[in-house]
């Protein structure tokens, strides 16, 4: 397993009220991550995920894939410090 990370995504588009949120904690799950999904005001959905830096990557690069729902126009990227959290959460 790789160094643990954490990564706050931007996602922007048509991604709030398609499921958005609940395909990302899907994928978070699967891929055993910890962080969040949360609507943002402005019609952005932040996606912070915390794991080993491999599989956060991986799973960073789904999140406009094939099986995502709505529209993804950006996702922007930045790293973050690490911070343990467990779970995920959607909000």
């Amino acid at each position: 397993m790789s160094e643990p990370v954490r990564v706050v995504a931007v996602v922007s588009g048509l991604v709030q009220g398609v499921g958005y949120r609940w395909f990302v904690r899907g994928l978070a799950r699967d891929a055993g991550l910890a962080g969040s999904a949360t609507n943002l005001p402005d019609g952005r959905v932040e996606v912070v995920l915390e794991g080993p830096a491999d599989v956060v990557r991986a799973t960073v690069a789904a999140l406009d894939g094939p099986g995502a729902p709505g529209t993804v126009r950006t996702v922007d990227v930045r790293d973050d410090a690490v911070r343990g959290v467990q779970g995920f959460t959607t909000a």
